[in-house]
């Protein structure tokens, strides 16, 4: 079997940048294995699998090198750059079926996007020093949320020169972790390690980012903010925080277009 691929750097306007993700695009699923030895094979942070269902309704899964996600942001923003870009989908809203429930995706400008997903409100966790040792850090706050923990550093300097004990995060029963500050020249910087998911430090995460919102929509008391990650490749992501949901606004470039036989 053929199936098209095709390869985006999420959450950039530039090639390099951002988070590259994989889409394939099928009108049948292909098996869970095949889909994950797709993922291995690419060996980027998310690959994305999708499916129509009807008009504007697409299925959507996603998958690690290692495992299948509940919730990606950047693959979910490079699968709606394909479908606008390559297959010519031309409603204004795309909607993903998904196991985190409906994900609504729009094109509101040349390359840019709006994502509205479900909020993950923070919950405020007192005895963190083991998440703190293990990264490596000296935190003031940490919050749990859906899949993911966050600490909270002194300063964007912090964030930066964080260096994680990847073996003693992997002993943290969650998704990841998420280090977060008050930005220099941003509303908010952060970076995101999920080693536990075979994803080291994720370059920009878009779903780190219902998390993060609401997080600092309170703190700053703005519902309208600027974020960026601060990996090597980095990238820009507009917050805007709505109460139960989050809107991020984003760009996508495509880096890759093949074909892989399956």
């Amino acid at each position: 079997m053929v199936q098209k691929i095709f390869q985006v750097d999420a959450f950039t306007s530039k090639l390099f940048g951002g988070n590259p993700a994989a889409v394939c695009i099928s009108d049948h699923w292909l098996s869970d294995e095949t889909m994950q030895n797709i993922a291995m094979e690419n060996n980027l942070a998310e690959t994305a699998f999708l499916v129509k269902a009807e008009d504007e309704f697409y299925n959507l899964r996603w998958f690690t090198p290692t495992s299948e996600v509940d919730l990606c942001g950047h693959a979910t923003l490079a699968s709606a750059h394909v479908l606008f870009t390559e297959y010519g989908f031309d409603k204004e809203q795309i909607h993903f079926e998904t196991k985190s429930g409906k994900l609504i995706v729009e094109k509101i400008d040349d390359g840019l996007y709006l994502m509205d997903f479900p909020c993950d409100n923070p919950i405020e966790v007192k005895n963190y020093e083991h998440i703190a040792k293990a990264m490596n850090v000296s935190a003031i706050g940490c919050y749990k949320g859906k899949d993911d923990y966050l600490l909270i550093l002194e300063n964007e300097n912090a964030v930066l020169n964080a260096r994680p004990n990847m073996l003693t995060m992997c002993d943290i029963e969650s998704r990841g972790v998420l280090l977060s500050a008050q930005g220099n020249e941003k509303d908010f910087v952060s970076r995101c390690f999920f080693p536990n998911v075979g994803v080291p430090e994720d370059p920009v995460t878009g779903s780190a980012h219902t998390l993060l919102t609401p997080y600092w929509a309170h703190r700053l008391r703005k519902n309208r903010l600027l974020a960026r990650q601060i990996s090597n490749r980095g990238g820009n992501i507009e917050c805007i925080y709505k109460g139960d949901r989050v809107a991020l606004i984003g760009s996508a470039v495509t880096y890759m277009k093949g074909i892989i036989s399956v």
